[in-house]
């Protein structure tokens, strides 16, 4: 079974999309409740929101299962990633309004999510690492865009409507403070979308373990709200309207990214002459 695409770009900028998967295979499948099988907590349609990145030379990487077979921005090991918060597991037992996602005595043990970190979690990462280390010894940097999206309210999460643009840098540690400080133009820009840096969403998993500025690695998370560009209530519509509005923002979030990195291989070649 395909568990992710990967499609290599021409810049030093990749797009991870982790929660865009809707596939389940059969025997996991069999184990889960009918409120599960739905995957309400996809990152619903984020690859046709972002279908102009290869355009711009961009590569990308998206996965075909969804978090519910397992978390692909967790940390393997297990540790939280908001402490004395709310968290859900790399193999979630429930949804984000925590309805159940197993059939009783069907919850995976430990040997089954280890299975499953292996088997489909590994395979994700084992790609990005090897592209983001191409990237960089290629160009003298490489940028990670983990595209992520969720619903505008989910009271277990957040209080209240969560903003438009929620990016993350792990707190500041992940990127550049320059480009972030560019990204944080764009994304304050415009009178019709919120923003916040490093609000409830700094980053999950796969930003914090791959940013490496001093090593020539930088990842930024955005979370987008969805009321944005879609229906948030089933059967989760993709909306060209809203789409069409909100997308120009994320082509100069891109474009930006892009034009940065760049930079840093001009100077970076500069230098070596």
């Amino acid at each position: 079974m395909e568990t992710f695409r990967f499609q290599p770009g021409e810049t030093p900028v990749l797009l991870s999309i982790p929660h865009v998967g809707t596939a389940i295979p059969p025997d996991i499948a069999a184990g889960m409740t009918d409120a599960a099988l739905a995957v309400p907590d996809t990152d619903w349609h984020l690859d046709r929101l972002y279908h102009f990145a290869p355009a711009l030379g961009i590569g990308f990487l998206k996965a075909t299962c969804s978090r519910y077979v397992v978390d692909l921005n967790r940390d393997p090991a297990g540790a939280a990633l908001y402490a004395g918060a709310d968290n859900t597991e790399i193999c979630p037992l429930a949804t984000f309004d925590r309805e159940p996602i197993y059939k009783p005595g069907h919850e995976p043990d430990a040997t089954e999510v280890q299975r499953r970190v292996e088997t489909y979690w590994r395979p994700y990462h084992e790609t990005l690492q090897r592209e983001l280390r191409a990237l960089r010894d290629r160009f003298g940097v490489a940028v990670l865009f983990d595209a992520h999206s969720i619903r505008s309210e989910v009271p277990r999460f957040f209080e209240g409507r969560l903003n438009d643009f929620n990016l993350g840098t792990g707190g500041g540690g992940t990127a550049s403070p320059k480009l972030v400080g560019r990204l944080m133009n764009v994304a304050t820009a415009s009178e019709k979308y919120t923003s916040v840096l490093n609000g409830r969403f700094k980053g999950g998993y796969i930003t914090r373990a791959y940013g490496k500025p001093e090593e020539g690695i930088h990842t930024v998370q955005l979370e987008l709200s969805q009321r944005t560009y879609m229906d948030e209530a089933p059967p989760f519509r993709y909306r060209d309207d809203l789409a069409g509005e909100v997308r120009p923002s994320l082509e100069r979030l891109l474009g930006v990214i892009a034009e940065w990195a760049r930079e840093q291989t001009r100077a970076a070649r500069a230098v070596a002459s």
